[in-house]
């Protein structure tokens, strides 16, 4: 008997492990699969930026290759891009008493959400989330034996504290907030984030900020020139944002965690044994990426946001993004259709975008990413003014 007919006989059925077997494939993924099956599709499903990586972040990064700085970094992070990071928190959020022991450097912010909800949940504990979510978020709570608590924030996509609230109970052990959101492109208002601090401070709860976004805030939503966050409220929360999104460089894997110490280390022991460190290179070339203007690219995003708001004027309720580079839009009530099936009809002229009920317990949206060329986005909305006209 070979090889190959030896492993068709073992039960895998009784062998996975029922974390595994709860989580499903990510919708998300699902459209990158259907996108290499089309022929030049109008693909608006993919949630990366389509710039370049700054010639200096990517001439730091080959300098470190160079220098053979392939080894282990420590498992918080190189010092000298821990540095960097306070360094600009300091400025953005005024943390300025921060050490080594209370940052680490993480495979990216879903590396710093995994090591935070591994290190906190465990049978039955209770994290609730906004929904929408991004589809990392239950999954992660799922992992851990945790149960995902969906906080409603239909119709405009604000997850407040007077929403919070009626869903705290004696299990509950985290809240999770998003600004600006995925899939949503929602910016939470600094007094909202406030009232959110005070509630979890009130009731000994932890308050997760992933703000991996924070880059991506649209003018008419910062404040003091800055993206609104609870960090500025409180030193008593995680702090989650990371370099992918913001500087183009979702494949190098950085993202970072800041907050009480004790959590941080607790994160670290987990690091030791889940992820070892981020990729050191790239972490060397990481604190680059502070000194990059953003501002053109920013005003493209801008541009893009209008023509989607824009194009689809008349044909379907759209919540103008706040930042990011999403929108979550209603299907019109007339079509009938579900979000799974609208896509589907999308998906005949070649569009690929992702349902809503990839990112929430409805399947009444969709969500569109305009992190692509004009052009593209363009040839996008005339399939969707046509189907929703129809």
């Amino acid at each position: 008997m070979g090889v190959t007919e030896r492993a068709r006989e073992l039960d895998f059925d009784r062998l996975f492990a029922r974390r595994a077997l709860a989580i499903d494939a990510s919708g998300i993924r699902r459209a990158f699969d259907l996108g290499v099956t089309l022929k030049d599709p109008i693909n608006l499903s993919i949630g990366q930026p389509d710039f370049p990586v700054d010639e200096r972040v990517k001439a730091a990064a080959i300098r470190a290759i160079k220098e053979d700085r392939a080894g282990y970094s420590l498992t918080q992070g190189l010092p000298d891009l821990r540095k960097a990071i306070w360094d600009h928190l300091a400025g953005d959020i005024g943390w300025t008493s921060g050490g080594a022991e209370d940052l680490i450097v993480t495979a990216g912010t879903t590396g710093a959400l995994v090591l935070a909800i591994f290190s906190m949940i465990e049978d039955g504990d209770e994290v609730i989330l906004p929904d929408p979510y991004f589809v990392a978020y239950p999954q992660i709570v799922k992992m851990a034996a945790g149960r995902p608590v969906l906080c409603n924030t239909y119709p405009d996509f604000r997850m407040t504290a007077k929403r919070i609230a009626p869903l705290i109970t004696p299990r509950t052990k985290v809240v999770v907030i998003d600004s600006p959101s995925n899939p949503c492109g929602v910016v939470l208002s600094a007094r909202e984030l406030a009232e959110i601090v005070q509630l979890c401070e009130e009731r000994g709860i932890l308050l997760i900020s992933d703000e991996i976004y924070d880059a991506f805030t649209f003018p008419e939503a910062l404040e003091a020139g800055r993206c609104p966050s609870p960090a500025r409220a409180t030193k008593s929360l995680l702090l989650v944002r990371g370099f992918g999104k913001s500087y183009g460089c979702t494949g190098w894997r950085l993202g970072y965690g800041v907050g009480p110490r004790a959590l941080i280390q607790r994160m670290a022991i987990l690091q030791q044994y889940l992820f070892v460190c981020a990729p050191t290179p790239l972490q060397a070339a990481a604190a680059e990426c502070f000194h990059v203007d953003l501002s053109p690219i920013i005003a493209r995003y801008v541009c893009r946001r209008d023509m989607v708001v824009d194009g689809l004027a008349g044909v379907a309720h759209v919540t103008a993004p706040q930042g990011a580079f999403y929108a979550f839009i209603e299907i019109p009530a007339r079509l009938g259709m579900t979000g799974t099936q609208f896509v589907e009809r999308a998906a005949e002229h070649k569009l690929i975008i992702v349902p809503g009920g990839v990112f929430s317990s409805r399947d009444t949206h969709f969500r569109l990413s305009f992190a692509a060329p004009e052009e593209k986005i363009a040839a996008g909305l005339e399939v969707l003014r046509r189907l929703m006209s129809s």
